[in-house]
């Protein structure tokens, strides 16, 4: 590059450097040779070095022409043009349009390894607007070799200054962004795996040979000013890959300050709360459970003290349990307990809590035997109200709604990403295999009869059309397409263009020599314009030795929708039904049938699977209720010495009953959590109903064991209050703890954590309600029908009484079959 003629405010000397350098420029463009030194210039503001498209290499690219010329104003619309690709570029410019064509043709070329962070496509396309556009182009671009093409010269090397700051910013903006379509580094690809800038900046500007990608002349960056006068290196702006306003991610730039964690998103900084102690810091709700923990021993140690305390001083206290009406039943008409009679224990051995509890359950057991079809009806009341719910039940089959907490950090980026970009595409994949049938290794999988395999199974694929709404969906209408033409099928075809008549021509060697140069031969890219990487459609393979793998990896990626009906990816949908079934009926066949194994995926797989195994195990649920329901009315019956007593003693229709009731308080949980919005899980179908009728089977044995142990010289309505008395608390105290432990549970901030607590909780806090208040009522009902000689399940019917009145006096001896 050069100056041609003298410039206001340049000295004589200078004007006579600068004709010189015009004559000898002159000889240098008559007496061409084939490849010859550039000479040197004085650079100059407003000035070019080279200007214009002269010839063609034999590959088809273009040639810069040698021209110190001084830079063009262009007209309004080249002008527009260059703004919408180079908005750094104002005012004159160094490149006809010619030019900027080809330099937009090129670049669109890197554009989808770098549209995941926009502040590296920015700097990258600046670089190369600077080098092609810039109307100071003279300051730091310097032509260092020509070249004759047709008599023309043309650019065959170039020194291009920049400064040190300039390019180790530009490569820490790009070093970290993927390349989404392969998961890689996109520098893997237009840096060849630079770990510097100046191994980046080396890779780009390497000289190609005839049909490879690259530069056609050689270009050399110069990060210094070594023997360059009047070199004005580039030190345009570089954005961070961390700037805010060009919202890289962090999976492209994890050395932002948001992604570091140092400036959290609003909405979060907004919510959260912490409280702070010289070094510790804490979060309000884990200081707000630390503080009340504390209290609450606290408080108990102080009362232990307390009653220990007033023992020792001999303060009053209560010696039995509050006189009240109801203690008339405890003794007979003499005064005296019956021999075989069960202790209630008195109020000087126990604890005040259990005082109370006694009292409670001797007037709730006193009032149920005298109301117990108004309990039943009361009780049974809730949990149906509390069914209702179930009109709003919904599974949340959604992996990321399971186990990722709305309010996290990653749930504030996805849902961030998904809004302002789009969603992770959705994948569809197979996997066909070598089978080891014996060997030490699976054999390669790398043969002309399976890539034909691939090639009929790609034919059925693109062939696949799906109904949808009465319109057919095929694969191209909802495919990813990166360049808006092809979709980016991932397969070990694309080495072939998907042709199979180019597989025809070349063989299987082409794509051997693909594996080893798919990312700089031309002939390996994709139809996408894309280099596929071997790892990531091969498997199976030692190292790097690809020819030697066992499987092939096809995927497919398809558009994804935010979801906000539900029917966003309906059509994606229904093509992933129809590709499922064409996988099982069709291709599927085909595969085994070459002795290869096939695996296959869609992006619903996993939502299908959850809702299969969310009602899949239906059948196991009922029966093993079933089977609780003959183990219950097993062992809460009696053994009777006459067969014909049997059918007055047994408890069947009570242990149906207190199955049902288990059954009532977990749809009840349910029902409640469905009307106010909570979405039940998979864990919650397939786990609560089991563990509340392992809770609910102890409590009800435990009730009718309570009152089959009181004397039966005594009135029903006496042993159904001694015999809650005896056995209320504990119940009461162990369904508390396991409503306690799971509603503590509850706070994690995992979905999935979350929900089953809560569902937990509410169904053992109802079955415990249902088992004290119906199933007490109920127990009222089958003590009185078994004392009248009506027949289990058949209620209307009575046997003789001598029929049973040989066994009237046995309950107490052998109170249930299993005692």
């Amino acid at each position: 590059m050069g100056l041609v003629g003298p410039r206001r405010g340049v000295p004589g000397g200078a004007v006579v450097f600068a004709t010189a350098v015009a004559l000898i420029q002159i000889v240098f463009l008559v007496h061409p040779t084939s490849a010859q030194q550039s000479p040197r210039v004085v650079p100059a503001e407003g000035y070019c070095s080279m200007y214009g498209i002269c010839a063609n290499r034999t590959d088809g690219k273009v040639l810069n022409c040698v021209n110190a010329t001084k830079a063009v104003k262009p007209d309004t619309l080249f002008s527009t043009r260059i703004q919408s690709l180079c908005p750094t570029i104002t005012g004159d410019v160094c490149c006809t349009v010619d030019q900027f064509d080809t330099l937009h043709q090129q670049v669109q070329q890197a554009v989808p390894f770098l549209v995941g962070c926009p502040a590296c496509l920015r700097n990258f396309l600046n670089l190369f607007c600077e080098m092609s556009c810039s109307p100071n182009q003279s300051l730091f671009i310097n032509v260092t070799s020509a070249k004759q093409v047709k008599n023309i010269t043309t650019v065959d090397g170039i020194d291009y200054y920049i400064t040190s700051n300039y390019g180790e910013e530009l490569y820490n903006s790009c070093k970290e962004v993927k390349f989404g379509t392969l998961n890689t580094r996109a520098m893997d690809f237009l840096g060849g795996g630079a770990k510097t800038y100046k191994e980046w900046l080396a890779f780009l500007g390497r000289q190609a040979n005839p049909n490879e990608p690259g530069s056609p002349y050689l270009i050399t960056y110069r990060p210094d000013l070594s023997g360059s006068s009047g070199v004005k290196p580039l030190n345009t702006t570089v954005y961070s890959c961390g700037d805010p306003s060009l919202g890289c991610s962090c999976g492209d730039c994890p050395s932002s300050s948001v992604c570091m964690g140092s400036l959290l998103p609003q909405s979060m900084t907004e919510t959260s709360c912490s409280v702070k102690m010289g070094s510790l810091k804490a979060g309000c709700l884990d200081f707000s459970l630390a503080v009340v923990y504390i209290v609450f021993l606290c408080a108990i140690l102080l009362w232990g003290l307390l009653y220990r305390t007033r023992g020792r001083t001999g303060f009053p206290s209560q010696t039995k349990p509050p006189k009240n009406a109801d203690d008339k039943l405890h003794s007979n008409n003499n005064g005296n307990v019956p021999e075989n009679s069960v202790q209630v224990p008195k109020a000087a051995s126990s604890s005040i809590v259990q005082t109370y509890m006694s009292t409670f359950f001797r007037r709730h057991g006193v009032f149920v035997t005298r109301h117990p079809l108004l309990v039943l009806c009361a009780s049974l009341l809730v949990p149906i109200l509390l069914c209702i719910g179930l009109i709003r039940f919904k599974v949340e089959t959604r992996p990321e709604k399971l186990w990722v907490s709305p309010g996290s950090q990653t749930a504030y980026e996805k849902q961030y990403f998904d809004s302002h970009l789009a969603p992770f595409y959705r994948i569809e994949q197979l996997v066909l295999a070598t089978s080891a049938s014996g060997q030490l290794e699976a054999p390669t999988i790398v043969n002309d009869n399976n890539f034909k395999l691939l090639f009929q199974i790609q034919k059925k694929i693109d062939d696949l059309r799906a109904n949808y709404s009465g319109s057919t969906v095929s694969l191209a209408d909802i495919c990813l397409k990166p360049l808006s033409t092809d979709c980016a099928t991932q397969s070990v075809l694309q080495y072939f263009q998907l042709d199979p008549k180019k597989h025809d021509d070349l063989g299987i060697d082409h794509a051997k020599f693909c594996f080893e140069h798919y990312s700089s031969e031309e002939t390996c890219l994709s139809t996408f314009q894309s280099p596929i990487d071997p790892s990531t459609i091969l498997g199976g393979f030692p190292g790097s030795n690809f020819t030697e793998a066992s499987a092939f990896v096809i995927t497919y990626p398809v558009n994804n929708k935010v979801e906000t009906t539900g029917q966003e990816n309906g059509k994606a949908m229904a093509w992933e039904r129809a590709y499922i079934n064409l996988v099982k009926e069709e291709i599927l066949p085909m595969v085994l049938a070459q002795n290869l194994t096939l695996s296959f995926s869609s992006e619903s797989s996993i939502k299908d699977e959850l809702n299969r195994e969310s009602t899949a195990d239906a059948i196991t649920i009922v029966v093993s209720y079933i089977v609780m329901f003959a183990y219950i009315s097993f062992t809460l019956g009696d053994r009777p010495s006459r067969l014909w007593a049997l059918f007055v003693s047994s408890k069947v229709l009570l242990g149906l009953s207190g199955v049902v009731l288990v059954m009532l308080s977990v749809l009840g949980s349910m029902g409640f959590f469905s009307a106010v919005g909570v979405k039940s899980t998979l864990i919650i179908m397939e786990v609560i109903p089991f563990l509340v009728l392992a809770v609910g089977v102890d409590n009800m044995c435990i009730l009718v064991h309570a009152v089959k142990r009181q004397p039966d010289g005594i009135v029903l309505e006496e042993r159904i209050s001694n015999a809650l008395v005896e056995v209320g608390p504990s119940i009461t105290l162990a369904s508390l703890a396991e409503v306690l432990a799971f509603s503590v549970s509850a706070i994690n901030p995992m979905p999935a954590t979350r929900a089953f607590s809560m569902f937990a909780a509410m169904a053992v806090l109802l079955d415990f309600l249902l088992q004290v208040t119906a199933f007490v009522a109920l127990i009222v009902y089958d003590f009185r029908r078994a004392e009248d000689g009506r027949i289990d399940c058949v209620p209307c019917a009575r046997l003789k009484s001598s029929t049973v009145a040989g066994d009237s006096k046995c309950p107490n001896k052998n109170p249930c079959l299993l005692c």
